[in-house]
């Protein structure tokens, strides 16, 4: 017969055993992490972002980081980029095909949206400020041909691919992304530009966004041919019932 656990030991009623000197040491370090917070939350996002980067398992993508976002990456490491060697194309079936510059998007009309985040894989992040171009404004200087129906994205990472139909391009909640949380997006986050689709699940929100090709169909993403909905729709697809983003 095990002896009664001691009141140090008691298990809590869904629990592990928790001791009561871990308990308060617990309530501790929750007050330091509060007043530390910022610094701890820059530490974190820096040092998963770094892992991530270099891990082609995928594992680092279980850990979350102070903000309540997940690293994901496809590639076993992801090439970094600066104002001074970004570019991100426009090409297809376009008049006009051309190459941005970071500053170059940055001198265009910007757009602010206040979101929630929805991954596929469950979590979320809600009233998540984004900005930056809308899509349709890129569209529109490009000079779309009759014949285009969709837009393939390509990424720096040199892995990771994604879809719209031109419909779905075209909405106003939609747009290559230059700030995230109020602050220019950086490498971890998929910087120095990425692309927002602001009603669908975030593996639609390619990171580290470098082309955009206007395509007449629809060709399927790196996790849409792997199962994944095409047409991601949070709360209408991939078997999922969470609540609309937008």
């Amino acid at each position: 017969m095990n002896p009664e656990p001691s009141e140090d030991q008691r298990p809590e009623p869904d629990g592990r055993p928790i001791g009561r000197r871990v308990f308060l040491g617990t309530l501790g370090l929750g007050a330091l992490g509060v007043a530390a917070a910022p610094v701890l939350q820059r530490g974190l996002e820096g040092f998963l972002g770094g892992v991530a980067g270099k891990d082609p398992t995928g594992l680092t993508g279980l850990l979350p980081n102070g903000g309540g976002f997940r690293y994901y990456s496809v590639a076993a490491s992801v090439p970094h980029r600066t104002a001074a060697d970004y570019r991100l194309t426009v090409d297809g079936l376009v008049d006009h095909p051309r190459a941005y510059t970071l500053a170059e998007l940055r001198a265009l009309p910007q757009t602010r949206l206040v979101r929630d985040v929805q991954c596929v894989t469950g979590w979320r992040v809600p009233g998540t400020p984004f900005e930056g171009v809308r899509l349709s404004r890129l569209l529109d200087a490009a000079g779309v041909r009759p014949s285009a129906k969709a837009l393939r994205f390509t990424c720096f990472d040199g892995t990771y691919t994604e879809s719209l139909t031109l419909g779905q391009a075209r909405r106003p909640d939609v747009m290559v992304a230059l700030r995230m949380q109020d602050e220019d997006i950086g490498h971890d986050h998929g910087g120095p530009a990425r692309l927002y689709v602001a009603p669908m699940y975030f593996y639609k929100s390619a990171k580290w966004l470098s082309g955009i090709t206007v395509t007449d169909r629809v060709a399927p993403g790196y996790w849409e041919e792997r199962g994944y909905a095409v047409d991601a729709w949070v709360g209408r697809s991939n078997g999922r019932t969470d609540d609309p983003t937008s």
